[in-house]
């Protein structure tokens, strides 16, 4: 039988191959698995591996690894469309796809109406939340409601950063234990990120004590003057993009997605770009520039580009 996994859920799709490769006992898989690079694939590489007589087993499974993204359009596909009609019975064939697939190519097309085709995307609302919950029962720990809607709101809906999220609450609180929304927030937030925003939210509000307080936080924290510039400017493309996608009316989840950030951070960038009056945002951007110019040419030195960037920005 032909199989097709694609989609972006990672997690999902690694955890069905792996339960593929579960059907084969320990001693006998290397000798009943193969993988296959799809970038550099041959039709008598895969035909050699498809066509191997299983050994002490009822099947083979054979895995390809982005083949329909790679493969060259006209005669390779072709060929390899054309392999596709002589899989022998006793073979499994998976093509595993990390990419968008091109649905319109004559491999799509044909794995659709012959083959398995399962596609993994993000989970999203309560469908994310029960399997949130399943993942932490898993774990033999309590999570709250509460705690998994922190989590969510967190990581999104990146499934394999939730397992390694839940992985690292379970491990703190013990098997049994109670995870509370202060458990993720001791754990999940990223510290650095959160002196971040809390700098933001100053110089947002041209609160200058605190927002040079929050400077001198974010390099002790280790960070060197240049990177701070550098994530404050980044962190200031976000609000400009969120400013711009919320005019729109689109929602917080969609905005994250179309700016690849985390839910957490956009909904935090949407209290904070309410600080900042039309052109204010344009224009700290555009100082930043200079000053990363005026650091790199040795014009000014980097721990008073920031120092005068903050008073600039609360005056």
């Amino acid at each position: 039988m032909i199989h097709l996994l694609h989609g972006p859920d990672e997690y999902q799709r690694s955890q069905t191959l792996a339960r593929m490769r579960a059907n084969f006992p320990p001693d006998l898989a290397d000798l009943n698995v193969a993988s296959l690079d799809g970038r550099k694939l041959k039709i008598d590489a895969l035909a050699a591996a498809c066509e191997a007589m299983p050994f002490l087993a009822d099947r083979r499974l054979v895995i390809v690894s982005d083949a329909l993204k790679h493969t060259k359009a006209g005669k390779d596909r072709e060929e390899l469309r054309a392999y596709l009609d002589r899989v022998p019975a006793t073979c499994d064939l998976v093509f595993v796809e990390s990419d968008d697939v091109d649905r319109r190519s004559i491999l799509f097309t044909y794995l659709k109406k012959a083959a398995s085709v399962q596609e993994f995307t993000p989970l999203q609302g309560g469908e994310l939340t029960r399997w949130v919950a399943e993942r932490a029962k898993a774990r033999q720990v309590r999570l709250e409601p509460a705690a998994a809607q922190r989590l969510i709101e967190f990581v999104g809906g990146d499934s394999r950063a939730i397992v390694n999220e839940l992985e690292k609450l379970a491990s703190y609180v013990g098997r049994g234990g109670r995870v509370t929304p202060a458990e993720v927030d001791l754990l999940v937030q990223d510290e650095q990120e959160q002196n971040l925003f809390a700098f933001i939210d100053d110089l947002s509000a041209r609160r200058l004590g605190d927002a040079l307080r929050g400077a001198r936080q974010l390099l002790e924290d280790g960070q060197a003057p240049t990177y701070i510039l550098f994530m404050v400017a980044r962190q200031v493309r976000i609000l400009l993009g969120v400013r711009e996608l919320s005019a729109q009316r689109r929602r917080p989840d969609d905005i994250a997605a179309e700016l690849g950030q985390r839910p957490f951070v956009v909904r935090k960038a949407m209290e904070q770009v309410r600080g900042f009056a039309a052109g204010d945002l344009e224009r700290l951007h555009d100082r930043l520039l200079e000053l990363d110019l005026s650091t790199k040419t040795g014009r000014i030195q980097p721990e008073v580009a920031l120092e005068l960037f903050v008073a600039e920005a609360c005056r």
